[in-house]
């Protein structure tokens, strides 16, 4: 043993020695230069290994028009529902503390809310937000559900087969708004109705040539039935009303995802 730690010294002892034979010939502008380019690596990766470590902050909100996805918003900002039902032509965009957290003690992390419209030309503006998305929310009508449901199940079905949405798997909450009228729709029963119509939708869209290149993805597992299971990103479904501040399960999907 001893003998072999000496034979380490001896190798040691020797390629130090060679090293500073070579920096005395090396000239000075160039030892500082190589300096700078090692310390600029160093900063550099530490940099993004900060900003890789770093979570998003971020919550979009998205739907149909005439969600209800406006009223949530204000409702996590504010606890109003800002003059009742409002169809939002512009992006709305806020960083709070979600107003059911307010009355806490403690150092509490504030969220970035966005609220996309629903209309098709405004698309472009979803996808800005998506990419720095920390999670989804779908709004959907649960009062009015039946006739939009193949509107909403398209959206969904683009949604889920983007790039910046599947390689980031970014969950995806399907929320069911208005489920305090007597008629609304259960969170289940849209659940089902949903994965039925996005089922549809993959067959006639694996029909279409393959010069269509819309989506990036496709979704579920070819010879079975689609199911929410099966995407590559966690979806899950939950009930709210906007209109009576019941929102409890939509802050627990955000603070799960933007932890405090």
């Amino acid at each position: 043993m001893q003998h072999e730690l000496e034979q380490w010294k001896e190798q040691f002892s020797h390629l130090w020695n060679v090293a500073n034979d070579y920096l005395r010939d090396v000239p000075p502008n160039q030892l500082y230069a190589a300096a700078a380019v090692a310390v600029f690596t160093t900063l550099l990766l530490l940099l993004l290994r900060v900003l890789k470590r770093t979570k998003s902050n971020t919550i979009v909100l998205t739907g149909l028009s005439g969600s209800g996805k406006t009223v949530l918003f204000y409702q996590l900002r504010d606890g109003s529902t800002h003059q009742g039902t409002v169809t939002s032509m512009e992006p709305n965009e806020g960083t709070f503390i979600l107003h059911g957290e307010t009355a806490k003690k403690g150092k509490i992390k504030p969220v970035h809310i966005v609220d996309v419209p629903g209309h098709s030309r405004r698309q472009p503006k979803l996808d800005e937000f998506l990419p720095q998305a920390a999670g989804i929310v779908f709004v959907v009508d649960a009062l009015d559900f039946l006739p939009n449901c193949r509107a909403a199940s398209e959206y969904l079905y683009d949604l889920l087969t983007k790039g910046s949405v599947v390689r980031k798997k970014i969950p995806l909450l399907i929320l069911c708004n208005k489920t305090d009228k007597v008629t609304a729709h259960t969170k289940e029963f849209i659940r089902r109705q949903v994965e039925k119509e996005i089922d549809k939708l993959r067959s006639s869209r694996s029909a279409v040539s393959e010069a269509d290149v819309t989506n990036e993805f496709t979704l579920g597992v070819p010879g079975e039935p689609f199911s929410f299971t099966q995407c590559s990103n966690k979806v899950t479904t939950a009930d709210a009303s906007g209109l009576t501040g019941e929102i409890s399960q939509l802050q627990e999907f955000i603070r799960e995802y933007v932890k405090q």
